[in-house]
C-alpha cells in the first residue's frame, strides 16, 4: 500500500462485518462494491449481542430497527452442573456504559446491516466473488466475472479487497496463510425450539453439559439451542447432525430436563472448524475481516463483537492509506482473538466456573462485601466486551484463576 486512501474497495462477504464496514467507508466517499453471496443456512451462530455491540449498532443507525425484531438481552446465566448456576444484569455491573444488549434472529439482523450499507452507498452485488493470485506475490486480484462486476459498480478495478465471507477463508486458503488451532475439537449443533425453559426471561444461558456445554438464546418466539460437543463422542448418537442433535437432547442429564417439552422447528445446522486463526491479516492490496480472519469460540458471543469493533478499525486504517495503519489493524485483531481465546480457555478448563462459585459464595461475607464493588466493576465487563481488552481486568482475571479459587480443584467443573 502506497500511503494514499483507497479509492475503490471490494467486500467479499456482506455478512455482518462485511456490510459495516462498507457503511463506514462509503459514507466517508469511498466506492463500494459488496459481494453478497445470497446463499446462507438456516440459521446462524451469532444471535446474542454483547453490550459493546450496542454503540455500534448506534453508530450505524440502526439501534432501533434492531429493538423492534430483536430480544432484549439483560443478562448472562451461567449453569454449573444441574441446577447450580450464578446469572448476573448488565445494569448491576459498575461504570457499564451500556446495561442491554439484545438477541437477534441472524437472517433479519443481517439484512438490516446490508440494508444500512446499500443507504450509505455501497453497490450490493449478488453474486459469489472469485479471487486469484496477480502475479507470483502477495498482490490479489478479482477473477472473471466478478472483476467486470465490481468495475462496473466502482468505476474502475478495485485498489483493495477484503476478504470478510466467513469460515470460508478464501484468501488465507488461496494464499495459504499458517493459521494457529485451538485445543478443542469440538462441533457445534444448532437449531431452534420452541417450549425450552430459561431461567431469566431474556438472559443467553450457558449451561456445562456431562460432555460439552449448550447455549440456550432466548428470541422473541422461540429459543435458539446450541450443543457444543466433542466430534467424536457426537458420532454415537447417529449419522446425521438431526440424529445426534435430538438423541444428545434426550441423553444428557441437563438438556433432558427440558426437552420433553421442546419441539424442533429448524432443521440442526452443524459448524466445524472452531478455534482457528490466521497468523497474518494484511496484504500488499487485501484485508481479512471477521471470521475470515479468526475465529475463537461461540461460549462469550465474542465473534459478532471482534467483527464489528475490527469493521470499525479496518474502515479507519484504510482511509489512512498506510502500511502502518494496515498492521496496526492487524496487531489489534490478533490481540483481540489471544485475548479471548484465554478467557475461553478458563471456562473450558473448569476455573473460570470455579470462581464464579467461589465468588458467590464470598461475596455473602463481610470481606467478600468489602471488595465486591471492585470485581463487579471489572470482571463482568470482560465478558460485556466493554473491558475485554483492558490491560488490568485482563490482569485481574489472570490474577484470580491462578490465586483465587479457594483451594477447589477446577477439574470438577471442567467441559468434557
Amino acid at each position: 500500500m502506497r500511503g494514499r486512501p483507497v479509492r475503490r474497495v471490494a467486500i467479499l462477504g456482506a455478512g455482518p462485518t462485511g456490510s459495516s464496514l462498507a457503511t463506514y467507508l462509503a459514507r466517508r466517499g469511498v466506492a463500494v462494491a459488496l459481494f453478497n453471496r445470497g446463499k446462507r443456512p438456516p440459521i446462524l451462530v451469532g444471535e446474542s449481542l454483547v453490550p459493546a455491540i450496542v454503540p455500534f449498532l448506534r453508530k450505524l443507525g440502526v439501534e432501533e430497527e434492531v429493538s423492534g425484531y430483536g430480544r432484549y438481552k439483560g443478562g448472562a446465566t451461567f449453569i454449573f452442573q444441574l441446577e447450580e448456576g450464578m446469572s448476573f444484569r448488565f445494569y448491576e455491573v459498575r461504570a457499564a456504559r451500556t446495561t442491554y444488549s439484545y438477541n437477534v434472529p441472524r437472517d433479519r439482523f443481517d439484512a438490516t446491516l446490508l440494508e444500512a450499507a446499500r443507504r450509505a452507498g455501497a453497490r450490493v452485488i449478488d453474486h459469489s466473488a472469485r479471487v486469484e493470485r496477480a502475479g507470483g506475490g502477495d498482490r490479489l486480484r478479482l477473477a472473471e466475472p466478478s472483476a467486470a462486476l465490481a468495475a462496473e459498480a466502482l468505476g474502475g478495478e478495485p485498489d483493495f479487497l477484503v476478504d470478510a465471507g466467513g469460515r470460508s477463508r478464501r484468501v488465507a486458503r488461496l494464499l495459504g496463510l499458517p493459521t494457529v488451532e485451538g485445543s478443542r475439537k469440538d462441533a457445534a449443533l444448532h437449531a431452534h425450539l420452541l417450549g425450552v425453559p430459561v431461567k431469566i426471561e431474556g438472559n443467553v444461558h450457558t449451561d456445562r453439559l456431562e460432555h460439552g456445554w449448550s447455549w440456550r438464546i432466548p428470541l422473541r418466539d422461540r429459543v435458539s439451542v446450541g450443543l457444543v460437543v466433542n466430534a467424536e463422542f457426537l458420532r454415537k448418537f447417529g449419522d446425521s447432525a438431526e440424529e445426534q442433535y435430538d438423541a444428545f437432547l434426550r441423553h444428557d442429564a441437563t438438556t433432558r430436563g427440558w426437552a420433553p417439552g421442546a419441539e424442533r422447528i429448524t432443521p440442526v445446522v452443524r459448524y466445524t472448524n472452531y478455534q482457528l486463526r490466521a497468523e497474518r491479516g494484511v496484504g500488499e492490496n487485501w484485508a481479512l475481516l471477521g471470521d475470515a480472519f479468526g475465529f475463537v469460540d461461540p461460549v462469550f458471543s465474542s465473534g459478532m463483537l471482534i467483527g464489528m469493533q475490527s469493521a470499525e478499525a479496518l474502515a479507519e486504517a484504510l482511509l489512512q492509506g498506510t502500511r502502518r495503519a494496515l498492521e496496526r489493524y492487524e496487531r489489534s485483531v490478533l490481540r483481540s482473538l489471544t485475548v479471548w481465546q484465554r478467557i475461553v480457555d478458563y471456562y473450558y478448563d473448569g476455573r473460570l466456573l470455579t470462581l464464579f462459585r467461589v465468588g458467590e459464595y464470598v461475596r455473602r461475607t463481610l470481606p467478600g462485601r468489602l471488595v465486591d464493588f471492585h470485581f463487579r466493576k471489572h470482571m463482568p465487563r470482560i465478558f460485556t466486551g466493554e473491558d475485554a481488552l483492558n490491560p488490568y481486568s485482563l490482569a485481574l482475571v489472570d490474577f484470580m484463576a491462578r490465586y483465587g479459587l479457594a483451594g477447589n480443584d477446577p477439574r470438577e467443573l471442567e467441559i468434557r
